[in-house]
């Protein structure tokens, strides 16, 4: 083997788990044909769902997945204002006064 070749090693298809931690527990299904993967950990059965293109490989899933979790957790930590019960905006009161 010359010098200039370059071996490429395979990318990874299982993954550890960031939920329970177990190495390898975690698959990537890639749906080209639906445009959709599902990542599934076999152990915990946590699991993500994203959109996917032609160029797409599992560890672009994967690291999808972290990204979105890290969020989530920040999201955890920032106090948020409790939700208003109804989305439809308060009734005006009518003065019989003016009239």
């Amino acid at each position: 083997m010359s010098s200039s070749a370059q071996i490429l090693e395979p990318v990874d298809t299982t993954f550890t788990c960031l939920f329970c931690h177990h190495d390898k527990s975690v698959t990537v299904r890639l749906d080209r044909k639906e445009g959709v993967a599902q990542l599934v950990c076999r152990v915990c059965d946590q699991r993500y769902q994203s959109k996917v293109n032609h160029l797409t490989e599992p560890i672009d899933i994967y690291s999808e997945w972290i990204d979105a979790a890290d969020a989530a957790q920040r999201d955890e930590h920032v106090p948020r204002r409790p939700l208003a019960s109804s989305s439809r905006p308060a009734p005006v009161a009518i003065d019989s006064d003016e009239e």
